[in-house]
This record gives structure tokens, sequence and C-alpha cells, in this order.
């Protein structure tokens, strides 16, 4: 049965799948470091960090944003958290592990930061790093980076964000924004299997005097070895050839043209959730997924989609799912999900 994912990454194209599929080269070659600058290029390009560095991870997104604690926040010594799911209170989380002074403020599930209130406490504790999620993948709420970023120009507090749901789904650009450090990974944005996470820093982030608590993750150690188009390690070779094709093709369309694609077919399938009653949470919903609540028979609905070959996300909130809107999917096949989910909804 052909498989149809709505979970991240989504529907990966044929080609770009056998890259993953075929012999592995050798990467301690000329060849292979010609890929990862090329990579390193575009990929500087699509974010707007002009000036900076991309750091390749053959891990999680989550050893991404450890490798940010350890050697980053370490460094600067304080930080303000946006704690407003799952992925946020990753943060929150990886500063107690780490030992790292933090205050954090909760946000309500898909409601938007109250920012008044946030301007009064970045005042008042004055954070050396602001850490937060652009979009908080486990509710689909969008935080706003420009009303974020003005707040910690004011306070004089680095900037550092979790782009993995965002990239390449909204507007990004690290300049403008003033954004120090950004985090993702191929398995959302980029729509490639999962495996492989980019830390960027921006010209201002490169000055700092990183700690070294990390030996995988070591930041001068990545760094160095940068300079010559390597990893320090062996990387997840075949990934990031995906990577660079799947580059070259974003490029070629136009980061607008990607985004603009993602956006419409989030705001199709919302029509889809109001034609049939699915409540969309989120105050402000990102492109990248359309997270809802159904009325019956959600405790069925993941695994009879799997008789089909389809695959949606579930969440920890009872009657919630999320539909990612980054692979190769149609608004066709969006039609067709969407009676599906409604036949298994009304089920006697």
């Amino acid at each position: 049965m052909d498989m149809k994912t709505y979970a991240f990454p989504g529907i990966i194209e044929d080609d770009i799948l056998q890259i993953g599929a075929g012999q592995i080269p050798y990467m301690r070659t000329a060849w292979f470091s010609g890929v990862m600058k090329e990579n390193e290029s575009m990929l500087l390009d699509a974010i707007g960090c002009q000036g900076g560095r991309v750091m390749f991870f053959t891990s999680s997104g989550t050893a991404a944003m450890e490798s940010v604690v350890q050697n980053y926040v370490a460094a600067k010594g304080s930080a303000f958290i946006i704690d407003g799911g799952t992925f946020g209170h990753r943060w929150v989380q990886l500063c107690e592990y780490h030992g790292i002074e933090h205050e954090s403020m909760q946000i309500p599930f898909a409601q938007d930061i109250d920012y008044s209130d946030l301007e009064e406490r970045m005042r008042n504790y004055r954070p050396a790093v602001f850490l937060c999620q652009h979009h908080e993948t486990s509710s689909g709420q969008l935080f706003d980076l420009k009303r974020i970023s003005a707040i910690c120009r004011k306070t004089g507090t680095s900037l550092v964000v979790d782009v993995i749901s965002s990239f390449l789904a909204e507007q990004l650009d690290m300049n403008a924004l003033g954004i120090d450090v950004a985090v993702t990974s191929t398995q959302k944005g980029l729509n490639l299997p999962p495996g492989a996470a980019l830390v960027f820093l921006s010209e201002n982030a490169l000055k700092v005097d990183f700690r070294h608590n990390n030996y995988y993750l070591d930041f001068q150690d990545n760094l160095k070895n940068l300079e010559r188009g390597q990893t320090p390690f062996s990387p997840a070779t075949t990934i990031f050839m995906q990577i660079n094709e799947r580059m070259r093709r974003n490029l070629a369309r136009g980061i607008d043209d990607v985004i603009d694609t993602t956006r419409q077919k989030a705001l199709y399938f919302r029509e889809l959730c109001a034609r049939y009653g699915w409540e969309v949470p989120a105050s402000n919903p990102a492109n990248a997924i359309t997270g809802f609540f159904v009325h019956r028979n959600s405790a069925l609905l993941c695994s009879e989609l799997q008789k089909h070959g389809i695959f949606i996300m579930p969440c920890g909130k009872p009657d919630f799912f999320r539909v990612s809107h980054m692979g190769a999917d149609t608004c066709q096949d969006l039609d067709e999900l969407a009676s599906l989910i409604s036949e298994i909804e009304n089920r006697a």
C-alpha cells in the first residue's frame, strides 16, 4: 500500500528519497567538502544570515538545542524562556539539566504571548539570552518574532530561536530580526528524513567565547572543521547530500514561493476544518501544521487512518491532532484526508 504521511517530514519526492537509498560515498574528500560548503552558503542565504556560519550535526533537533545551551547560553550566563508547550518546555529542561540560571514564562496552550507582560518581566530580569520557539509545534501557535526582537533589543538580550518547524515555512531573516542563534533540523521545513540538525550562528554570535562542555557538540571544534567543509565526526552523508538537492531546488523556485505553497495548503486545510466543524485552537496558527480538535472516535483515528496507509500526528491533549503542510501533498490529497477523517469520526 502506498503511504501518505501528514506527519513530519511529510511526503518526500521519490528522486530525493533515492539519494538516501544509493551507495554511500566516502565523506573525507574534496567533493564532499564542496557539497557541505555549498550547503552552508545556500542555507545562510535562505535564512538571511549573511556573515554567519552553519554547523551541521548528525543528530535530532534536540541535540542542536542542547549544543546551544552548553556552548552559548552557558557562556552568556542566564536565560529567559518562553515555555509555550512541549518544545518550549524543552529549553527549560535543558537549562535545568545543565544548571543554567533562568526564568520562564508559561504560555497557555495555543495562545499567544502577552507581549506587554513579557517586556516588563524582561526589564526586571535582564537576562543575557532569550530562548523561544518561533512556532510551538505541539499546538500550532506562531509567536511574533518582530515583537520579541524589539523587546530583546531594548533589554540588550541575545535572541536564540528554535525555528525547527518554521524554517522554509515562515518568512525568516536572522539579520533583520537580530537573531543571534537559530536551530533547525531536516525532518520539517527541509522535508527530508530525520537525522541531521543545523545551528545557525550570526556574525555577532561568532564573537562569543564559547564554553567547552560537550565533546561531540563542541562549537569551536565544529567551526574549525567547517573551514574545510567537514564535520569532526562521521556525518549522515546521504542526508547532507539530500540537503544539497533540496536547497538547490528551493533556491531555483525562490524561497518566497516555497513558503507560499506551504501557506496555501495550510489555509486550504483550515477551510476544510471549518467545513467539518473541527476547532483550530491556535490564536495565530503557523503555516507548518494545522492542529485541530475532532468530536468523536479520536481513540480510533490514527489506527484507522494507518489501515489506509495514512499518518497524522496525535498530541497529548484529548481529541487533538496535527496535520503537516510541509510535504509534497496537494489540495486533492487534503480533500481525501479530511473526508476520511470525517468518515471515521462519524462511525457508529
